[in-house]
């Protein structure tokens, strides 16, 4: 199993921006599709994207690929989200996934490693 621990997350303005990264232990990401979602109180987990172990890039929503950029560092079995043009909507808390490399895409149920979170709120 890997262990996930998400980091970068805080109290922003709006227009600002963030890096979160998520850091593996235990095991390296590199076989691993990852993948950045986020959930508000009372709602379901909704994906953001997903990476392969390649770099290829599935988003939930392309209307994300504006703002958000998702990367990994393989050799560093981290991934990161940079967050640009923060909105008070963008508050969340930020979760990181490890799922299985043969599919790999941003929807919760393909993910089977999480970390903790990392809240993100975003203020007007």
């Amino acid at each position: 199993q890997v262990e996930l621990l998400e980091s970068g997350g805080g109290s922003m303005q709006a227009g600002g921006s963030l890096r979160l990264s998520c850091v593996a232990s235990r095991f390296p990401i590199t076989p691993h599709c990852m993948g950045w979602f986020r959930q508000t109180p009372g709602n379901e987990r909704e994906g953001i994207a997903a990476v392969t172990k390649g770099g290829a890039t599935t988003w939930s929503d392309d209307s994300l690929k504006g703002r958000f950029t998702i990367t990994r560092d393989n050799a560093k079995s981290t991934l990161y989200l940079e967050i640009n043009s923060l909105k008070p909507e963008d508050t969340a808390m930020y979760y990181c996934a490890a799922g299985n490399p043969w599919s790999c895409s941003p929807s919760v149920r393909q993910f089977r490693d999480w970390g903790k979170g990392t809240q993100v709120t975003v203020s007007s």
